[in-house]
Formats: structure tokens, C-alpha cells, sequence
């Protein structure tokens, strides 16, 4: 599937879901593929696209050529979203304001990464969405280089391959496997309809009983 299949198919889809939604919708399916404690590291941002992946290890640990990430974002197509394997570390940053730059240069929608990041304050002025579990002031060099990219990672627990679907927002984030999208996609619009008039039940003055009764909502992922 192409970037622009993708815009055209599903993006627009997705803009209107949020991971809750979305994390509901693989639960249905028997699908494990949301991922807990990576969110924005400013503002409310949301990310959309297919997976661009990079793996990282401990310098001196294999020979890297290039700088992390650089030959991912210029690989990359608008809309892609850097996906980055860093095993959850914490002390190691994995990308910045350079990259950053590199990336809105290419109209990537954002970098989520499974680790800690950078220059929090720069991206937030070049408006550039970085979603991870924290921020480091120090840099990557002689501490970590990129293992390999555009090659099956982990984020948190969940399997990514590139080309996959990832959506994050404030709620975390979930990596949708390409080939079940529009099974999800069906299932999540499904369940945010239904809570959706649940919410405007409630709003017209139904009490949360009734509410909770009338929708099933404790069987509601199994209808």
C-alpha cells in the first residue's frame, strides 16, 4: 500500500478515531497491538501513518554508517511516521531537533519512539509531533547507534513491521498490522458510534443506569 492509497483509503478515517477507540476495535478481534506509556512529549498531537522503522543498540555493538534516523527519513513519504526501537530505555535519547527538522523537510506526520527523546521545546516550535516515554538532555553519540531500519521491531510488548498502521495520540498508541486495517477501521467506527449516542443518552438526561443497560456496554466489544 502506497502513501497515497493510504491518504486516500484510510486517513481520513482514522483522523476521526482516537487509540481508545481503535485499542477497543483489536480487543474485539483478538488483536494484541496497543502500546501503553508512549505519548506526546508536547501539546495534544496525533500521528498517522504507515511504520518507517529504525532499531537501536548500544554503541560499539555493530558499525552504523550514517547517523540514527537519517536514512529512514530520507526513505520516508509524506504521511509515514518514524517508528523506533529502543527497548524503553531512558537514559539514551534517540532523536531531536535535527532530526526533527529532517523529518518535517520530508512531511513525515511525526516520530513515536519506545524510549526517550530530546530538544522537546525545539519540535514543539518546528511543530513536529514526538510521541515517547520521556525526555533526556543527552545526545546519542558514542552511547547508541542505529542496529538497522525498515526491518521488524518491537514497541513496548507489539510486534511492528514496516508499512504498518500506527495512530498515536494522548492515549498511547496502537500499531494496526497493514493487512487487518480495514477490519479494524470497520470495527472502531462501529464501537465510537455506539458510544457516541451513549454519551448524547446521557446528555439528554438518561441516568447512567438506564444508560448502561439500554447499550449493554460491559458486552459491548462482543456484539
Amino acid at each position: 500500500m502506497t502513501s497515497e492509497e493510504f491518504d486516500h483509503l484510510y486517513r481520513g478515517r482514522l483522523e476521526k478515531l482516537a487509540t481508545s477507540n481503535l485499542s477497543d476495535a483489536l480487543d474485539k478481534l483478538g488483536i494484541a497491538a496497543a502500546v501503553i506509556g508512549i505519548v506526546p512529549q508536547w501539546g495534544k498531537t496525533k500521528v498517522i501513518g504507515r511504520a518507517i522503522t529504525i532499531r537501536m543498540i548500544a554503541a560499539g555493538a555493530a558499525q552504523s554508517k550514517a547517523h540514527l534516523g537519517v536514512d529512514a527519513i530520507f526513505s520516508a513519504s509524506p504521511g509515514d511516521v518514524i517508528v523506533i526501537d529502543n527497548r524503553g530505555d531512558l537514559n539514551n535519547n534517540c532523536w531531536g531537533e535535527i532530526l526533527s527538522m529532517g523529518a518535517l523537510q520530508k512531511k513525515i506526520s511525526g516520530v513515536v519512539v519506545d524510549g526517550a527523546v530530546r530538544d522537546v521545546d525545539t519540535c514543539e516550535e518546528f511543530g513536529f509531533p514526538v510521541h515517547a516515554r520521556g525526555t533526556v538532555p543527552i545526545t546519542a553519540r558514542g552511547r547508541i547507534v542505529q542496529e538497522a531500519w525498515n526491518i521488524p521491531v518491537r514497541i513496548g510488548n507489539i510486534p511492528v513491521l514496516p508499512g504498518d498502521v500506527i495512530v498515536a495520540d494522548v492515549n498511547g498508541v496502537v500499531a494496526i498490522p497493514a493487512g487487518k486495517i480495514k477490519e479494524v477501521l470497520d470495527a472502531a467506527e462501529n464501537i465510537a458510534a455506539k458510544e457516541l449516542a451513549m454519551v448524547e443518552a446521557l446528555r439528554a438526561g438518561q441516568s447512567i443506569l438506564d444508560v448502561d443497560k439500554q447499550f449493554n456496554y460491559e458486552q459491548m466489544l462482543k456484539s
